[in-house]
């Protein structure tokens, strides 16, 4: 793994400290001369480790007044939201908005998958539902998961669209830590496992309007299930 520069070092620092709360939306950073005293680094690092948050839209300066922090919502930079979003407090907001993305993203991918899938993804979805059934039974939380994830990622690939899989490559591991926590669930997971296999079914008949009602059925009965077995205990 390459080695951080001291430019990078800095960014990071500053941003997980604005993830942390430690700086709130719209509230004035600490100026180049405390930031430079405070990682024994030069003004001119921490200027350019400044011009790489501003680029990602993370700050905006503000010419007179400072260099301030922007709301989430203005951040240009998928990792950062993630970043953000993973490690902050509002866990039903941003389970519910992980689905709605899911779903406007997923249903559009499935419904080009049905007439690009092939044979052997069918073959291979089919092995992973079975597998998630096997994990059910067992209990192994793990294993369903990772089962369910390598589904989805079939259909994704299938879909033919490079841009898809560049989206969701970022999504992957906030994904996998929202799975495991839903799946815990006995019932979620024989729901995911039913429509999982209506999924399979609308894709094996390459038919591309009921790929994408199986999907967008799905994504409706996890975010059903999320509210009542998950938001609701909480």
């Amino acid at each position: 793994m390459a080695r951080k520069s001291l430019t990078d070092v800095v960014a990071d620092d500053l941003l997980d400290r604005i993830v942390a709360g430690e700086f709130a939306p719209n509230s004035l950073v600490p100026g180049e001369l405390e930031l430079s005293s405070q990682h024994e680094v030069s003004r001119m690092t921490v200027r350019e480790a400044m011009k790489t948050l501003v680029a990602q839209r993370i700050l905006r300066v503000e010419r007179g007044r400072g260099t301030f922090v922007n709301p989430l919502a203005s951040w240009g930079s998928l990792n950062a939201v993630l970043r953000a979003v993973s490690e902050g407090e509002d866990h039903a907001v941003v389970a519910v908005q992980l689905i709605e993305l899911r779903r406007m993203l997923e249903t559009g991918a499935c419904e080009l998958a049905a007439s690009r899938i092939t044979d052997e993804d069918l073959e291979d979805m089919g092995q992973q539902l079975s597998k998630m059934k096997a994990a059910h039974e067992a209990s192994d939380v793990p294993a369903f998961v990772a089962s369910d994830l390598a589904f989805h990622d079939i259909i994704l690939q299938a879909s033919g669209n490079i841009f898809v899989s560049v989206l969701f490559d970022p999504l992957h591991r906030i994904l996998e830590s929202r799975r495991a926590e839903t799946s815990q669930v006995p019932q979620i997971q024989s729901n995911a496992i039913a429509m999982h296999g209506a999924i399979l079914t609308a894709l094996s008949q390459r038919k591309p309007e009921l790929a994408r009602v199986a999907m967008d059925n799905h994504m409706a009965q996890t975010l059903d299930d999320l509210k009542s077995y998950v938001l609701r205990s909480q």
